[in-house]
């Protein structure tokens, strides 16, 4: 009965079915490392084909406000978005965006942007790119992995000391550039359930790393973003992501990415809309073993499972299954974070 009270409203909301796909670039560069990076002919390539192929490309925060308004936004809506604030899109990602009068926004740490670590743009040019219509959004204050703790330091000692590192990084982008969007990127695309529960206690979105188109059916402290670099850098690869559509899920187990110890083979149970989606077509992919078909439960729930242990660092399952009636595929992506069996991180 839930189910289906939760499904008429979502009906009536008038939501597209396409929603948003947000595109996540870190470096636009031909000589930085090519797992986090795009050359610039890809990227023009890229920013020309959506041009010339009609996509509604709006600002992150438009599609933040449409969500939370139960507000369709058309077909082929596009939010780019870069990580970290390196030199290269500054200098390199920024004039392309602008001869085409795309938006876009900039997740910085205030940290390396004050000290220019590495390849970092300056906080003059973060205040320029501002200026000229650049969202600045939070990323954390120095980068840092939000979910790991300090030696000795307890549960509330650590989500104390993560909330002031977010709220001062916000109030330090807004007293520089006067904007406070209140979205954050999780570094690394790290989170918790408790690091959820504290965002949205101060009126927080987030955004992780994890595929998939961002919508109605999404959570507001765990949208989904597709990244784009190394061997995703390819056009070709990139359109059908380009044309996904948000997967309707109705209800899920276990959606904590933090794996407790020893549960490195977490099942989860998701519930589906299936207006649109054929079951038999539904497929899921563990990251590092493959394709695998998920077990049904019911006629709009199912199960999936990896059979060997997750590595220590980070995985993903991911199902998609093509739309019935609009020639694109439904995506959906559910991150996960092993620490190694002692309890201890793997070195980045």
């Amino acid at each position: 009965m839930v189910k289906n009270v939760l499904l008429a409203l979502l009906a009536l909301t008038g939501f597209s079915a396409h929603a948003t796909v947000i595109l996540q670039y870190h470096h636009v560069s031909d000589s930085t490392p090519a797992i986090t990076s795009v050359t610039p002919a890809q990227f023009k390539e890229q920013m020309q084909y959506l041009a010339e192929n009609n996509f509604n490309v709006v600002p992150l925060s438009t599609v933040v406000e449409s969500i939370k308004a139960k507000k369709a936004l058309p077909a082929k809506t596009i939010a780019i978005t870069f990580d970290d604030g390196y030199r290269s899109i500054a200098n390199t990602a920024h004039p392309i965006l602008k001869q085409y009068k795309f938006p876009y926004t900039l997740f910085v740490s205030v940290e390396p942007i004050l000290k220019e670590y590495g390849e970092m743009m300056s906080w003059q040019q973060l205040i320029t790119l501002s200026n000229e219509g650049a969202e600045i959004a939070n990323h954390s204050w120095g980068h840092e992995h939000l979910i790991r703790k300090e030696a000795g330091e307890t549960d509330k000692q650590w989500l104390a000391r993560i909330e002031s590192n977010i709220l001062r990084t916000e109030a330090e982008i807004a007293k520089a550039t006067g904007q406070n969007l209140k979205m954050l990127a999780y570094p690394y695309g790290e989170y918790n359930r408790q690091i959820e529960d504290m965002l949205d206690k101060h009126g927080f979105v987030a955004f992780g790393q994890q595929s998939g188109a961002a919508g109605p059916y999404s959570p507001l402290t765990a949208l989904p973003r597709f990244p784009v670099a190394g061997v995703y850098a390819d056009l070709n690869s990139l359109k059908v992501k380009l044309h996904s559509l948000n997967m309707p899920v109705l209800a899920q187990t276990n959606s904590n990415p933090e794996l407790a110890q020893g549960q490195w083979r977490p099942e989860i149970k998701v519930t589906l809309d299936m207006s649109d989606i054929n079951a038999s077509q539904l497929m899921c992919f563990i990251q590092g073993q493959g394709a695998k078909k998920p077990s049904w439960i019911s006629d709009n729930e199912f199960s999936i499972q990896a059979e060997l242990d997750l590595p220590a660092g980070r995985s993903r399952y991911n199902c998609t299954a093509p739309s019935k009636s609009k020639g694109s595929y439904y995506w959906f992506s559910q991150p996960w974070i092993r620490p190694k069996s002692n309890g201890q991180w793997i070195a980045e």
